[in-house]
């Protein structure tokens, strides 16, 4: 269906592909993985004729082709649902699916009432009961997520290319999203997987093609690849240990946060937990289980209807996020792009934003001072870039996070809390981040994960909380902490 033969690919200073070579049958589902600035992103906006290659051959369903822009590769099926979303968020559900092939009656006017009966025939496929009139932007980050992947499917597609389509559903979303892709497979649909979490590669594709360094490396059936040998494709070395070793903790370790009977309306029931100096504690739970909204909670970006804060025994229940940031409380948000980075600046005034005051002289920010402190956190987190005055829209995503989490470990002496903190990372970036996790911890911060990847809370937490339906429904620790006790707490499924 598409076969790619000495692609090239420069931006100014960067070649981000040379030489590549990739070949995807009708009828399969072929992954295509590796570390953030691989080269993923650019193949795929080249594949889908957002840029054009510098030179190679593209041949498609059979045909040499040269897309000019991206119109031409969707008229001829090739569809890509991006991690970022392409919605229009004060629109409808219907309105998004179908925008730019509005139903329309015989008047040529749009037909509202046909929208919505398709809109609901396409979601249904996914097991979805959305509302086809709801306003997007006041759907959940994955029903917004399902939305996309409908739209997509309203054309008629030979390829679909699917880049972290996981990264904000999980459960039963992406067992519906399993079985609808594998559907589309069998009837003929090629289909490009591209995804951080190797479990679903194994899971779901019939081949995997790895990059590194914008260069084509190997392709593998997955019968014939393990876990461990994809890794050392994928990073050209072995990780032995993607976790740090599990500390050994104090058991009296003081208190630094605790949450007593927390409630927000209509999202969080009644929540307790308890946060130690120097733990690193885990929140698990599928998405859509009031993880987020308690954190925002605590924080003060949301607001309680009845329960308490204590931070360091003092109640800080009706605190503003302003107000959490002075007593030393950080939030690592889920959304780096969206929520906690500013995309057009650079990395200094990223890192320097919840500090601002500290680098800002007669009302002006002194930039040489702000240069200065940004070159310390690139050194102490590894950053990889070109200088304080790198844009953070230029970077990979791992490299993205850890300015977020430079920031943060700036402000956030007391407690840190961090939001599905690997989202969207690769495999060698995600062991940085674990490493800077651990050494937060290690200066008595306490730290509050959020994650959907079991492993991740597994491997890090020295305590977890787990939560289904706005509700915890239980805690463990050390040995306790297991992927099947965390499930089963997550769906309810307690033990006699």
């Amino acid at each position: 269906m598409l076969s790619l033969t000495g692609i090239c690919k420069s931006f100014p200073g960067v070649n981000a592909l040379t030489d590549m070579g990739l070949d995807v049958h009708a009828g399969e589902i072929h992954a295509l993985v590796g570390e953030n600035g691989a080269g993923k992103s650019t193949l795929t906006r080249v594949i889908a004729g957002v840029h054009q290659p510098d030179t190679g051959t593209i041949t498609f369903d059979g045909k040499a082709v040269k897309w000019a822009k991206p119109g031409e590769a969707k008229q001829a099926g090739i569809h890509v649902i991006y991690q970022e979303f392409v919605l229009f968020p004060h629109l409808s559900v219907a309105e998004n699916i179908f925008i730019g092939h509005e139903r329309r009656n015989r008047l040529g006017l749009i037909d509202h009432r046909k929208a919505a009966a398709d809109a609901r025939e396409l979601l249904a496929r996914f097991g979805l009961d959305l509302d086809p009139k709801a306003l997007v932007k006041d759907l959940s980050v994955a029903d917004q997520q399902m939305v996309e992947i409908a739209k997509a499917l309203v054309h008629e597609v030979k390829l679909l290319i699917l880049d972290e389509p996981t990264a904000v559903i999980s459960g039963h979303e992406v067992e519906v999203l399993f079985a609808r892709l594998r559907s589309l497979r069998d009837a003929g649909v090629a289909i490009i997987y591209i995804s951080h979490r190797l479990e679903e590669i194994f899971a779901l594709c019939n081949r995997v093609t790895v990059l590194k360094d914008g260069r084509y490396v190997a392709t593998r059936d997955i019968a014939d690849v393990n876990r461990d040998e994809l890794i050392s494709l994928m990073v050209g070395r072995s990780l032995v240990e993607l976790f740090p070793p599990r500390r050994q903790l104090l058991a009296d370790r003081p208190v630094v946060l605790d949450v007593k009977n927390v409630s927000v309306p209509g999202r969080v029931r009644n929540a307790s937990i308890t946060l130690r100096a120097g733990e690193i504690t885990g929140l698990a739970g599928m998405v859509g289980a009031g993880r987020s909204e308690l954190a925002f909670a605590i924080f003060g970006a949301l607001e309680t209807s009845s329960g308490e804060v204590i931070l360091d025994g003092k109640d800080i229940s009706r605190i503003t996020p302003a107000h959490a940031i002075a007593e030393g409380i950080g939030l690592v948000t889920e959304d780096r792009k969206g929520q906690g980075l500013a995309m057009q600046l650079d990395i200094a005034a990223n890192i320097t934003a919840s500090t601002l005051a500290s680098v800002t002289r007669y009302g002006l920010v002194d930039r040489r001072q702000e240069d200065e402190i940004a070159k310390s956190e690139i050194n102490n987190y590894r950053i990889a870039c070109r200088g304080p005055s790198t844009a953070v829209s230029l970077m990979s995503g791992g490299n993205q996070q850890k300015v977020i989490l430079a920031r943060w470990a700036r402000t956030s002496t007391r407690v840190l809390i961090l939001d599905e903190p690997t989202r969207g990372v690769d495999v060698g970036a995600k062991t940085e981040i674990y490493r800077i996790i651990q050494e937060l911890a290690d200066r008595d911060i306490a730290i509050l994960m959020i994650s959907s990847e079991l492993p991740e809370i597994v491997g890090l937490s020295d305590h977890v909380f787990v939560m289904r339906e706005g509700e915890i429904t239980g805690s463990l620790e050390a040995d306790a902490i297991t992927e099947e006790s965390v499930i089963a707490l997550a769906t309810h499924q307690l033990a006699a």
